[in-house]
């Protein structure tokens, strides 16, 4: 086990009890987001945002299509639209737009699972842990995409999609849904993240959150937003598992 490590995870656990008054992390579930975490997907929804804006007279570059991670579609719209023409898209705009957006997105090689995930899933199903979708995705293809890529990992009772939930990420409504669903306390689950606005959304619910940096984005970015630790990928998250995990339950206040 490498000590420093072990150290600066034991500190950052202690930070977030003392910030929630809490005792323990008494781990239960993983709350993955999907985009970014699972698949390597955020390049082609990136370029997907940005094409399809372009379509209807509107700019959203690449790079800002990272910022907007984890809106619901109807939200990063209506930013773009409210900046470039003074006024939210209609609800028939907001659904065209999206429509547009999904079939070029669909048009791309289909992302690869990102390296690390499923080592990392086969790590916690072997310690029980139990494992939760939270995404602001609302694909209908998703359960058999999940299915494909992680046999036997994901069901419908353990998933919180666009389907689920009022206001999307950066709201915590998000992860509170998945702690309901799931009969869980917010120090019984940790969040993965890899998006400012799902840090923002797994801090305000009050759980544990992770961030990896998975896409261009400056490391400060995630952590401006809360993340209690931050790894510079999902495959250095999997190799550092059992020390982090080793310090769940025996760092308490």
């Amino acid at each position: 086990m490498n000590f420093k490590r072990y150290t600066m995870y034991k500190h950052a656990i202690e930070k977030y009890l003392a910030r929630h008054d809490r005792h323990a992390i008494r781990l239960k579930a993983v709350l993955f987001d999907m985009d970014g975490v699972l698949f390597d997907s955020m390049p082609n929804h990136a370029r997907a945002w940005h094409e399809a804006m372009l379509r209807y007279g509107m700019h959203l570059s690449p790079e800002e299509a990272y910022m907007h991670e984890g809106r619901t579609g109807a939200a990063t719209i209506n930013i773009v639209s409210r900046r470039e023409r003074g006024n939210d898209a209609t609800p028939q705009e907001i659904e065209e737009i999206y429509r547009t957006k999904t079939e070029i997105f669909n048009s791309y090689p289909q992302a690869e699972r990102m390296p690390g995930s499923w080592e990392l899933i086969r790590q916690l199903k072997a310690d029980g842990i139990t494992i939760m979708l939270v995404t602001g995705s609302g694909q209908t293809s998703l359960l058999d995409r999940l299915n494909r890529n992680f046999p036997d990992t994901f069901a419908p009772e353990r998933m919180v999609t666009a389907y689920d939930v009022r206001h999307g990420k950066p709201d915590p409504e998000p992860y509170l849904m998945a702690l309901k669903k799931g009969g869980l306390q917010p120090d019984e689950a940790i969040v993965v993240e890899n998006a400012p606005m799902g840090v923002q959304a797994g801090v305000a619910a009050g759980i544990f959150t992770v961030a990896v940096n998975t896409g261009p984005l400056p490391d400060h970015a995630l952590l401006d937003e809360g993340a209690n630790l931050l790894f510079p990928s999902m495959t250095a998250l999997s190799e550092q598992w059992e020390t982090l995990h080793s310090c769940f339950g025996r760092t308490q206040r």
